[in-house]
């Protein structure tokens, strides 16, 4: 019975556990990394080495690669690189969990873009309830970074354009994707990190808790995505990683210390209940159209 409640309660785990690991390495690297190296440092260290982590785990060249998946390969990693460098950008002067609750306007403007169901107005409204609670511009007074904001939003962008991207390459092996698009993602950012941080990115502590970083801000959570994926629904998946923002959140407040009001608690909570709601909708819609199309059959 306990096994069985542990294999039902897994994917579940496994997904908190995937939030979780990267929110600790995000928190850890601009703990450490950031007053060493900038952040534009950081992310060529954490995206560099965790390109050599996952090359070396699943040897991305024991399987073929065509032209056109190549390229797929190629344009998901560039997006991959640059929403790693804006969202590392955006947290030198936003709080951690409300720069994440920005970014996840990406996701959700993929996913509701894609359908045209009246229930999907509901999230919009609730994510742009969210997302006004928090912009400079909005009727809130918040006192948000405003270049801090703007970093966060090309995050956004830069998600959803990982998410199409990474669509087209999905019929590859995840290993393969993942691994040849870090290495895409940090031939894109390693550049600029060593542009801003030159040699200072070769100092043994820099690499050291790079390596660690990686690991737990990489590694760790596309291991664990990829066992929970393979037990749940996509749309299951969605409804349980839109607790991002809010983990990202609590986890600031020990790690870095950093409070939010009550206005700005409520604008993560309109932004993670319209990611949850826009995954839920869809679940329910596909299961609905699959049911229709099954032929009827009659017993007896």
């Amino acid at each position: 019975m306990t096994a069985s409640r542990l294999q039902r309660f897994f994917p579940f785990l496994a997904v908190l556990g995937s939030v979780t690991a990267l929110g600790l390495g995000t928190s850890w690297a601009k703990q450490v990394l950031f007053p060493a190296v900038g952040a534009q440092g950081t992310t060529a260290v954490r995206v560099g080495l965790s390109a050599v982590l996952m090359l070396l785990l699943w040897r991305p060249w024991r399987w073929r690669l065509s032209r056109a998946d190549a390229k797929a390969v190629a344009l998901y990693g560039a997006a991959l690189g640059a929403m790693n460098l804006m969202f590392y950008m955006s947290i030198q002067t936003l709080p951690f969990g409300l720069a994440v609750a920005i970014e996840f306007a990406g996701p959700l403007a993929v996913a509701i873009w894609s359908s045209r169901r009246a229930m999907d107005f509901l999230w919009v409204a609730l994510a742009m309830v969210g997302l006004g609670l928090l912009l400079p511009l909005g009727l809130s007074g918040s006192t948000l970074d405003p270049v801090g904001v703007m970093y966060s939003v090309g995050a956004a962008v830069f998600w959803a354009l990982y998410i199409i991207y990474g669509k087209r390459a999905g019929h590859l092996h995840a290993g393969q994707s993942v691994s040849l698009g870090l290495l895409v993602a940090a031939m894109v950012v390693v550049p600029v990190g060593v542009a801003h941080a030159g040699a200072a990115l070769l100092s043994p502590s820099v690499l050291l808790v790079g390596l660690c970083v990686a690991a737990i801000s990489s590694a760790i959570p596309i291991s664990l995505e990829m066992m929970a994926l393979k037990r749940l629904p996509k749309e299951a998946f969605g409804i349980m990683i839109s607790m991002e923002p809010a983990v990202a959140a609590l986890l600031a407040l020990p790690l870095l210390g950093e409070q939010l009001s009550a206005i700005q608690w409520l604008a993560i909570g309109c932004i993670v209940a319209a990611s949850m709601g826009s995954a839920m909708t869809a679940g329910r819609s596909k299961a609905a159209h699959l049911a229709r199309s099954e032929p009827v059959t009659v017993s007896g």
